[in-house]
This record gives C-alpha cells, structure tokens and sequence, in this order.
C-alpha cells in the first residue's frame, strides 16, 4: 500500500473512508472534519513528503449524497510521488470545509475560484472573496 494511506491509516484511522489504487495512481477519501491535519500531516512526514499542491477542484456529484466534494492533487518532489486526496461535504445549503491555506499557500487562489464557481466555503481563508463571477 502507498506510504500516504499508510500514514493516514494509521495517524487518522477513523478519518480515512477508503484507499484505491488504478495503474499506479493512489486516491485516498477523507472525511472533511479534520482536513487541516490531515494535510499538514502529508506535508511534514518525511516519508510522504508532500510539499506542492498543484490543484484543488470542487466536485459537483448531483444527483449523489452528499453532492459536494473537494479533490486535492498532492506532489512529492523528494519522492517523486503523486497521491488523490478526496472528501465529501454535508448535503445542506451552504457546504463548507476548512481552508488549508494555512498549509500551503498556493490553496488560496484555488478555494477562492472554488468558492466563486461552486459556492462552497473554506472556512478561516484568508481573504474568501470572488476572483471570477461579478458580485
């Protein structure tokens, strides 16, 4: 099993919801509660080692419950490696998770178009304003 699942499995056991694997690719889901931790927690440990997101994208799933999610794309450099991590958000009018601005700064952009595109909220970012939509 990849190094990241292993560390969130055993670090976060009753946050990890399911591991997959496909050619070589690893997608780890999440449940949103503790995302911040989660996130520093791949970005430190020298085994995982991931220090570049290089994207966030909101997920719309309709008609499926819960209909929101949020997809991180996680890059090691020291390892050269690449992991999925996935959650899903509670089905209500005003879906939320926390920012993980405060773990990687190249988050900001990226929560604020999610915010702007899909309505969904990070709670504690920085500076949550629309980038691309009139106000």
């Amino acid at each position: 099993m990849n190094a990241a699942a292993e560390l969130l499995k055993q670090k976060f056991p009753e946050e990890v919801v399911e591991v997959t694997e496909f050619r070589g690719d690893t997608t780890i889901t999440v449940k949103p509660e503790r995302i911040v931790d989660i996130c520093r927690t791949l970005r430190d440990d020298p085994e995982t080692s991931f220090k570049y997101l290089s994207v966030i994208a909101g997920m719309d799933y309709a008609p499926q419950s819960p209909r929101f999610g949020v997809v991180y794309a996680l890059y090691s450099h020291k390892h050269h490696g690449r992991i999925t991590l996935k959650t899903r958000l509670a089905d209500d009018q005003a879906p939320s998770i926390d920012s993980v601005a405060s773990v990687w700064s190249t988050a900001n952009w990226h929560e604020r178009e999610i915010y702007d595109m899909m309505g969904i909220r990070f709670n504690g970012h920085p500076d949550l304003r629309r980038i691309l939509m009139p106000g």
